[in-house]
């Protein structure tokens, strides 16, 4: 390899001949998709929003939208809930913790409603950590 060229080739990494895009999913399995990203995401917390983002983000607008909303709101839940944890030593946290359970699977609920009867859903409370 001589100096300055890429690993792969001069184009960059070289791909199987018969590598394809990810095909776009039917809105019935983007609908389906997002719906299980949001229930899932009440059970696994950050786990399914990430892998479903990053498996997922290429298949559809509405799949990829969903799961970038569910992805934005479990990590500011979790910070959130790292925030409760650390203001349990002056009691408040204590409080604080289940009533934040509480609104991640209230708006999950909600969040997987809307995806299966195939509206968008802007979770409440949410910072945007992934934007458009």
């Amino acid at each position: 390899m001589t100096y300055g060229q890429q690993p792969g080739g001069p184009g960059g990494p070289q791909y199987p001949p018969n590598h394809q895009a990810p095909q776009p999913m039917s809105p019935e399995d983007q609908r389906l998709w997002a719906t299980l990203t949001h229930v899932g995401a009440i059970f696994f917390s950050l786990l399914v929003p990430i892998v479903a983002y990053l498996v997922l983000r290429d298949r559809g607008q509405f799949v990829r939208e969903h799961t970038r909303q569910a992805l934005n709101f479990h990590i500011t839940a979790a910070i959130a809930g790292v925030v409760c944890g650390l203001l349990s030593i002056i009691l408040i946290g204590l409080i604080l913790l289940p009533i934040l359970g509480v609104l991640v699977i209230v708006f999950s609920i909600l969040a997987a409603i809307a995806a299966n009867q195939g509206r968008f859903y802007k979770y409440p409370l949410s910072i945007e950590f992934i934007k458009q």
